[in-house]
């Protein structure tokens, strides 16, 4: 993915390129690494890069499947174990936590491609206050902050920035 998202000819492009450009940020910050350094939690925080990775996928589904469109993610929503998203589960690899990242980026395209335009609410009875377009840019700030958070523990566990891991990642 090029350093900036390149011009677009509307709005929900232009928003899911923003989106898409931090998501990959976050995949490409455990290029490379072992499974142990995935999941370890190298500074004072209780954040790992697996935890991030599982995290951001959880509140991607959790916007855009269960409270945009409105359909039932059971065990996801309502939530009902805050902390669940950031520990490693049972037999979760890396490989598993890319794999629904991608998947769920898959998802959330689709939903937003096939919405009328970006100023309709929340299906989600308890989020209808909530736009689309308000879902979207809540996500982009949401990963860019997570994307942010693995850029600094990347660093802690072998130097590695943020700009290289693009750099080896696109070739």
């Amino acid at each position: 993915m090029p350093r900036f998202v390149p011009p677009v000819a509307d709005e929900s492009t232009a928003l899911l390129a923003f989106l898409a450009q931090q998501r990959s940020a976050l995949r490409y910050s455990v290029l490379g690494l072992t499974e142990d350094q995935v999941w370890s939690v190298p500074t004072v925080s209780e954040l790992s890069l697996g935890g991030l990775l599982k995290h951001t996928t959880v509140t991607e589904r959790r916007w855009v499947v269960a409270a945009l469109a409105g359909r039932p993610l059971p065990g996801l929503w309502p939530i009902e174990d805050s902390g669940a998203d950031l520990r490693r589960a049972e037999g979760e690899t890396v490989g598993v936590l890319l794999t629904a990242y991608q998947q769920a980026a898959e998802e959330t395209e689709k939903i937003i491609i096939d919405l009328p335009d970006l100023g309709v609410g929340c299906a989600n009875e308890q989020a209808a206050h909530w736009s689309a377009r308000w879902v979207l840019l809540h996500l982009i700030e949401e990963t860019a902050r997570h994307a942010g958070h693995a850029d600094v523990i990347r660093q802690s566990i072998d130097g590695a920035h943020a700009a290289d891991l693009l750099a080896r990642a696109e070739g």
